[in-house]
């Protein structure tokens, strides 16, 4: 009979040595360097109030919030995206620090899937919010931090697509589509669904604007796809000033010698009322999905009672590691067996060795303590008594 007790709940599962020290070493280093760039740690609650991401405009839906009761009945979530509660605490407790408030965090979000998906629901991540560093300028460091911190955690192959979400959304805006139709035109575009965007798409006609929201799906490679956007979008000043936009990022990013990193996809249009500028995801090689996500969001902390710009991303660190060299756990290279009394002395010697490499027996007699370090793959078997130490080959 299959025990509850002995298997983890849907969408969650055990990490083990390996797992565990390639998911410190990545938050090391990139908490590491976000503080050398000047951003201040912050944790908030695992716990918020529901009404906290319903009312922000946050894109994760409703059935993916991890709901629970609290004792007077009030509807709480497992927090499901660390963007919301700092924009919270940026608009309240920090409201009158100077500006721009530079945060970092390393927290586990809790999201519920569809069952059997294959996705966790406890996620990993490292990420930075810049609070009061409005347009350009704001942009230009978060998306260099973005970019430095997947080459400082070690990966090679990877690469950061940017999009506008005022690109779609002055293109959108002339359909007349209702807010049905768009919000499935966002998700075939999103998915680059092309036959469920043109069937949809069909019904309105074959206008320029029809044709071009054909091609959005297919806007996405090098620098050059801006200038085919901006073709499609002639006569449209805010889908025309997205791409400029795009244009001046990667033109400063390229002085800075990250402009090898960036692509472009102007199909990448996420959480629509959520961010209001940039958005960009970074891909590695051997990841299934992106390894970092973020954008500009300059509603979000008015939502909370202050009208701060808002910018920044967040790293999958479970998804980065799995992308790297599996971690080398040290061996153990040594046993130390001691007599009572020379508890003391054992540490001592334990602890001038290598970290991980040595380790106390817990037995009484040498004999067991040597079958032991056999067991281990041990070298040697250190021996402390009253006469002294002394160490034997195992």
């Amino acid at each position: 009979m299959d025990n509850l007790y002995t298997r983890t709940p849907e969408g969650r599962r055990d990490r083990l040595f390996s797992e565990c020290r390639s998911r410190r070493q990545a938050q090391s280093v990139i908490t590491s360097l976000f503080k050398g760039r000047g951003y201040s740690e912050i944790i908030t609650p695992e716990v918020e109030y529901y009404d906290l991401f319903v009312k922000s405009g946050n894109p994760i839906p409703q059935e993916s919030l991890m709901k629970i009761i609290d004792r007077s009945g009030k509807i709480l979530v497992m927090r499901p995206d660390c963007t919301t509660p700092i924009a919270r605490v940026a608009a309240t407790r920090l409201a009158n620090s100077p500006l721009p408030q530079r945060l970092y965090y390393n927290e586990t979000i809790f999201r519920s899937d569809a069952l059997h998906e294959g996705r966790e629901s406890e996620i990993q991540q490292c990420g930075i919010e810049l609070i009061g560093a409005p347009g350009l300028r704001g942009d230009f460091e978060v998306i260099a931090m973005a970019i430095d911190t997947l080459e400082a955690s070690g990966l090679g192959d990877f690469h950061i697509e940017l999009g506008h979400s005022g690109f779609f959304r002055s293109l959108a805006a002339g359909l007349g589509a209702g807010d049905d139709d768009l919000a499935k035109i966002h998700r075939f575009i999103e998915l680059k669904n092309y036959a469920g965007l043109g069937d949809l798409l069909d019904r309105y006609g074959d206008s320029d604007l029809v044709r071009a929201l054909k091609r959005v799906p297919l806007l996405f490679g090098e620098v050059d796809v801006l200038d085919e956007a901006r073709e499609l979008a002639a006569g449209r000043s805010e889908a025309l000033y997205a791409l400029d936009y795009l244009a001046e990022i990667y033109t400063e990013l390229t002085a800075s010698g990250r402009g090898h990193r960036l692509r472009f996809d102007l199909g990448l249009i996420n959480g629509l009322d959520y961010y209001t500028g940039v958005v960009f995801r970074g891909y590695a090689h051997g990841a299934g999905q992106h390894v970092l996500a973020g954008g500009r969001y300059d509603n979000l902390v008015g939502v909370f009672g202050k009208n701060l710009a808002g910018a920044g991303f967040a790293v999958y660190v479970d998804t980065l590691a799995a992308c790297l060299p599996p971690a080398v756990l040290p061996k153990c290279e040594t046993v130390i067996h001691y007599e009572r009394g020379r508890l003391g002395t054992a540490v001592e010697l334990l602890d001038t060795l290598e970290k991980g490499t040595a380790e106390l027996s817990p037995y009484n007699s040498e004999d067991e303590s040597m079958e032991l370090a056999a067991a281990k793959g041990a070298r040697r078997l250190i021996v402390i008594t009253e006469q002294g130490t002394r160490e034997v080959e195992a």
